[in-house]
């Protein structure tokens, strides 16, 4: 029966583990996109159609990109038309997604959020619009209330470093969860990209230097961890999509600054050695405060020009990178090993033919902290029943899965958190399929246990909440 009890648990021992220990374990969300603005105010959606689709500050461009592929006018995905067209859309593309994840978790969604067992079609889209439309306008629906229906206990949201983050200050006085910043500094690494000498203006005024060369930019960024860290800040994460190395003499890199403060154009040469020079300088910073670095690579973004120029990023015209990571990020970790300064580190890629590269590489950093570098969980285009996986595989054959601090949701939607079930129905399959190959004990008390660790246990010891 279509997600009953028992779905994707084909084994005795896959259900004994996804009832008996992963299914009420608690949710450490270490990485989202949620505002925090929005979790402060607490408001309720208007409609199932804010909610899946978006408002006024973002948007599921997953569910964009299906709609585009189902030949949906843009109208009716990121444009004016009304609320129920866009759902009446929205469903008629699920219609022909079976066997896509977005189908799964859409159903996933209307189950656990609302009670809403009826499968998502045309024909039945005026009733579930408007069931869930009355349920949302409830207060037990309010965006806090979401959060807290699906036990959750922290919530790590994306943070500029520029930030002030006046509202996680309000929001030290939610009891059932806590929200905490991560450090986001892709506008400071991104020396090539429009804007930087003005955003390096707010990052000075906002750590209370000023930045004229390279030491003032990384003295910036260390002050401005030190005050992330005063707000319960633990991680950082960077968007670098391609790895690049190439050394710098601080002279040069002064020259270089100058150069982009000044708007003047830099060759690929020098963008490489400004990289390189800070992210070295931020790996001695987490580093020396027991952060945990998160690398998110091979994402190729904004590669429709007219989409982009007409939406803005993050809008649905991202694509998977097949460039080489492996020799600069050795380099990169080389280099820093040598100072003993490589942070615990979680990479992850867009790119599944990188897991064996990353993975191999990583354990030849590997000391005193369990697990300190990690292969991060199937990402974005990954997060499939095959994508999940492959990672989780690859991590078990190659290192300690164990260990793995599990499941993030990477969303800006507050109805993702059914993701998460997602993810432990997949890891309870595969475990259980172990067992009957015999290829591990047939021990519910050892098994449960590694599924609670990795559901919850490694993720809230790890990042040291």
């Amino acid at each position: 029966m279509f997600l009953n009890d028992d779905f994707l648990l084909t084994t005795p021992m896959a259900k004994k583990l996804f009832h008996n220990h992963a299914k009420n374990m608690p949710i450490v969300d270490y990485h989202c996109h949620l505002s925090p603005q929005e979790i402060l105010e607490d408001g309720n959606f208007a409609t199932i159609t804010e909610a899946w689709l978006g408002g006024n500050n973002y948007g599921d461009h997953y569910k964009w990109r299906l709609m585009r592929t189902n030949g949906v006018p843009e109208s009716l995905i990121t444009g004016d038309g009304a609320d129920f067209d866009k759902f009446y859309a929205w469903a008629g593309t699920l219609e022909k997604a079976l066997g896509n994840p977005l189908y799964v978790w859409a159903h996933l969604e209307l189950k656990r959020f609302f009670g809403i067992d009826t499968v998502i079609s045309r024909a039945t889209a005026r009733e579930i619009y408007d069931a869930a439309n009355v349920l949302l306008a409830t207060p037990a629906f309010s965006r806090r209330n979401l959060i807290r229906g699906m036990n959750v206990k922290v919530v790590v949201t994306t943070d500029d470093p520029a930030d002030d983050l006046h509202v996680h200050e309000l929001l030290k006085a939610e009891s059932a969860f806590t929200v905490l910043p991560a450090f986001r500094p892709d506008k400071t690494l991104n020396i090539d990209q429009a804007g930087y000498a003005a955003y390096i203006a707010t990052l000075g005024t906002a750590a209370g230097v000023t930045i004229t060369a390279f030491a003032d930019i990384v003295e910036a960024l260390s002050k401005r961890v030190d005050f992330f860290h005063t707000m319960g800040g633990r991680l950082s994460d960077h968007a670098l999509d391609i790895v690049v190395y190439e050394e710098a003499t601080p002279a040069e890199l002064d020259a270089i600054v100058t150069n982009a403060l000044a708007g003047g154009t830099l060759t690929a040469t020098e963008i490489a050695q400004y990289r390189t020079a800070l992210l070295k300088a931020l790996m001695r910073i987490y580093s020396a405060k027991d952060w945990t670095m998160q690398y998110h690579l091979h994402a190729m973004r904004n590669i429709n020009d007219p989409g982009f120029a007409r939406m803005g990023a993050d809008t649905g015209y991202d694509a998977i990178n097949d460039r080489n990571i492996a020799e600069p990020l050795a380099k990169l970790f080389n280099a820093m090993e040598s100072e003993d300064a490589v942070p615990r580190t979680i990479i992850f890629s867009l790119n599944p033919n990188d897991y064996l590269p990353l993975i191999t590489l990583m354990a030849c950093y590997q000391k005193d902290v369990v697990q300190k570098l990690q292969l991060g969980n199937a990402w974005w285009h990954n997060d499939t029943r095959n994508g999940m996986r492959l990672q989780l595989s690859t991590f078990a054959e190659e290192s300690l899965l164990s260990n793995f601090v599990g499941m993030l949701t990477d969303s800006r939607s507050f109805l993702s958190y059914p993701r998460h079930e997602y993810f432990r129905r997949i890891l309870c399959e595969l475990i259980g399929e172990w067992v009957e190959l015999g290829e591990v004990p047939d021990d519910e008390a050892i098994l449960g246990q590694m599924v609670e660790d990795i559901s919850y246990n490694n993720a809230n010891t790890y990042f040291g909440f």
